[in-house]
């Protein structure tokens, strides 16, 4: 029996992850999501754009939403942001933090490595959004679970 994508994480491994997501905005007025499904139907990037939509995350102020998507079954991974973050920062932006994530995978270590991609993304988003008095939380800080299919 494969495990399904709500109990691929344990619940103390769950907690560590939005307390990572948690942390990595309290310096920025960025919001950064974690979505986690077994399958991925589709090129991953696609898929990854839908599920940004489905969840709102176009929705912010400033279009400065991160999602970081996961298909355990298909093994598949993206980090993907809104248009306010894709108009001011560099091309590759999200290239480092990508390769350190499958790193971390390839050894087995996918609380850490989505962990430490969930503070590398609140570092760089606080050199363009850093956090302001006034700014709210727009966008839940728990992690969305797709359909257990396939």
């Amino acid at each position: 029996m494969s495990v399904s994508a709500k109990d691929f994480f344990s619940s103390s491994e769950q907690k560590e992850i939005i307390s990572a997501i948690q942390n990595a905005e309290l310096d920025t007025s960025g919001e950064v999501r974690v979505h986690i499904e077994n399958i991925c139907k589709g090129e991953v990037l696609d898929r990854a754009a839908f599920v940004f939509k489905q969840l709102g995350m176009e929705k912010t102020d400033l279009r400065n939403g991160v999602l970081i998507y996961l298909a355990i079954k298909h093994r598949k991974f993206a980090i993907i942001g809104d248009k306010g973050i894709n108009l001011v920062v560099p091309g590759g932006f999200w290239d480092a933090i990508h390769r350190d994530m499958l790193e971390s995978f390839r050894r087995n270590e996918f609380c850490t490595g989505l962990c430490k991609a969930i503070e590398a993304v609140g570092e760089n988003l606080k050199k363009y959004f850093p956090y302001k008095k006034e700014d709210v939380n727009e966008l839940s800080d728990d992690i969305s679970f797709g359909e257990d299919r396939g």
